[in-house]
Parts: C-alpha cells; sequence; structure tokens
C-alpha cells in the first residue's frame, strides 16, 4: 500500500513505505581473480574512498529508509530518480528495468521461520558494479556469496559483475526452496491432522498456511517475468556466458511456481475435505436426532391421547389399561426401530 506522504506527489519523489527500523550498514567487495577487498561503512562519504576503478565491485547497502543516503549514490553513479523510488517503496513487485547505462531488478528475498517473511531486495548492475538495496532485517540469502569471494571458490571470482548479479539472485531464489519446502512439511502435517483429528485449530492453520502459499504465489509469478525480461534484454552489461546461467534460473523459478500451484491445489482440496468432514458429522448429528424424533412421536401421541381429562373414554376404568397403553407404546418404537435397520437408516 502507498504511503500516505506518497500519494499525489511528483514521480521521481522519495518516500520510504517502510518501517524505519535498524541502523544503516554499507559493505563494499572488490575483487578480481588475485585481489580482494571487503570493508563495513556507516557513511558513503568514507566508503567512496576506498573504491577502486580497476576491479569488480559489490557496495551492499542495508538501510534503504536513509533517504539521503540514497540521494548520495543515485547522484554518484547517475541513477534515475524513478529508479530511486522504486527502491525505497518496497511495495514493489517483481521487475526488470533498462537504462543507458545501468539495469534495476527488483525481488523479494523470502524467508520462513514461523511464517513467510519477506523483504524487498533491489540490485543494480553497472559496467564492473553490483549495488544491492535491502531492508535491515538482520540478515540476507548472501552469506553463501560472501564466502565464495572471500575463499576464491567457484566462478566468480573469475568472471564478471553480470554473474555476481545472477549469483545474488539465484542465492535469492534458492530461499524460496527452503520457504517452500518448510510449507511442505506442514502442509502433510495439516492434512493428516484434518483427516485423523480435525479441530478448530485445524482450520486457522489450514487458513494461514493457504494464504502464505497465495503470497509466495503473487512474488513468484512476476519473478518469472523478470528474469525473462532480464534474458531478452539486449543490454551490452550481461555477456551471452551469464544469459545460459539466468536460464537455468528461470528454470528454476518455473519449478517454484509448479510446486506453489501444486500446494495452492493440495490445500484447497484438504480444505474441501474439512467442510465436508463436517458436513459429514453434522448430518450424522442430524440423522440420529429426526430418528430418535420418528420413535418417540406415536409415543407421544398416544401419551396425547390418553392424558386429555374426558370422563367417558375406553380403557379408563380397565385394570390392565395403563400396562396395556404401555405394551402398545414400546411395540410402536420397537417396530419402528426394525423397519429403520431395515432400511439401513441406523
Amino acid at each position: 500500500m502507498a504511503s500516505v506522504q506518497s500519494i499525489g506527489a511528483p514521480p521521481g519523489t522519495l518516500f520510504y513505505t517502510g518501517e524505519k527500523s535498524g541502523a544503516v550498514k554499507i559493505t563494499l567487495i572488490e575483487y578480481n581473480d588475485t585481489a580482494f577487498f571487503e570493508e563495513e561503512y556507516n557513511s558513503w562519504d568514507n566508503c567512496l574512498k576506498d573504491i577502486e576503478p580497476n576491479m569488480v565491485k559489490w557496495i551492499n547497502v542495508e538501510g534503504i529508509h536513509n533517504i539521503e543516503l540514497i540521494e548520495q549514490i543515485g547522484k554518484h553513479f547517475n541513477i534515475h530518480p524513478l529508479s530511486l523510488e522504486d527502491i525505497v517503496h518496497i511495495d514493489q513487485r517483481p521487475k526488470f528495468e533498462d537504462y543507458e547505462h545501468y539495469t534495476l531488478c527488483i525481488m523479494k528475498m523470502i524467508s520462513y521461520d514461523s511464517d513467510v517473511q519477506s523483504e524487498q531486495l533491489s540490485i543494480i548492475l553497472m559496467d564492473n558494479l553490483v549495488i544491492s538495496f535491502q531492508e535491515p532485517q538482520g540478515g540476507d540469502a548472501f552469506d553463501i556469496i560472501r564466502n565464495r569471494l572471500r575463499q576464491c571458490k567457484g566462478r566468480v571470482r573469475k568472471l564478471g559483475a553480470d554473474y555476481l548479479a545472477y549469483a545474488l539472485m539465484d542465492a535469492v531464489v534458492d530461499c524460496y526452496f527452503n520457504a517452500i519446502e518448510r510449507i511442505g512439511d506442514k502442509v502433510e502435517e495439516i492434512e493428516e491432522e484434518v483427516i485423523n483429528h480435525q479441530n478448530k485449530d485445524s482450520l486457522i492453520t489450514l487458513y494461514n498456511l493457504k494464504r502464505e502459499v497465495i503470497y509466495l504465489r503473487k512474488q513468484v509469478w512476476p519473478l518469472r517475468d523478470m528474469i525473462s525480461n532480464l534474458i531478452r534484454s539486449e543490454s551490452d552489461l550481461m555477456s551471452a556466458n551469464t544469459h545460459i546461467y539466468l536460464r537455468d534460473l528461470q528454470d528454476h523459478s518455473t519449478r517454484i511456481i509448479d510446486t506453489v500451484e501444486t500446494y495452492r491445489d493440495l490445500l484447497s482440496g484438504i480444505m474441501d475435505i474439512y467442510l465436508s468432514t463436517n458436513a459429514n458429522r453434522m448430518n450424522e448429528v442430524m440423522k440420529v436426532l429426526t430418528i430418535m424424533s420418528s420413535i418417540f412421536i406415536p409415543v407421544t401421541f398416544i401419551a396425547g391421547v390418553y392424558g386429555m381429562n374426558f370422563d367417558y373414554m375406553p380403557e379408563l376404568k380397565s385394570p390392565v389399561g395403563y400396562a396395556s397403553v404401555w405394551v402398545v407404546m414400546l411395540t410402536v418404537m420397537l417396530g419402528l426401530v426394525i423397519y429403520f435397520k431395515r432400511k439401513k437408516w441406523l
């Protein structure tokens, strides 16, 4: 939902639409196949002093609520104000935009604890430079990339900034698989619970799971479109070698979509089972009550007839009248029970 401040504001006006929390942290990593440098900063001026022109650079910014910092970075690298606006508006859907000297990818970084949590990630790719913007949530999916860079493992130190941008997006997509795996375990648990031990808490859990799957679906579908647009882009910043890896990333996003759709259908089926089981249980209760009512209706009629206060009624003065009425009532009740059993209503 748009911030109240941003409603009616001119395009390119920067307003952070999230909750302002956490300190600003800027991490600079510079590398090539033989050298590596890493440092953390709390101000942009200090970071700017250590940027080397002839190395691949990765600047990670945690704390996009600092509008002044975002403006400084945008001014230094000539980033369009509309791109900066998208970076600080954290309700963006995943998308790709191609500008003259940079590309912008926006996606959601998903994590799963007790429920699905997300934060917006923006990745700007320039010549020998990757800038990532994220909210200060206390962690991200990039530790595995940092370790590869530090230990010079894999291809990331040997290839350019475009491969680094791909590696960051791939790490984010891998987190989707982790979240889906956790949701899959919960789906299996709730399915068994609904079938064997159904209660009101099952419905609440089922509803929350379905809401989480729908949220993931809303993030994954545009994510695949974003990757497809990135592959079709004619930007010189993306090499042909990196396009091969991007196609693999697109395949991963398709697998995630298929899994999410499967879980959504499965949860809908479990919901139908829950409602059908409740309806069947209610029908069984109503069936028992109806049968009991049917058995006692003729008995009530007989008792009502002989409860009338008339002076001249047959069997009122008979010594066996009371016993005879009981015999008739019991016979009627037994006959109805036998009839219902033959009809298989009992």
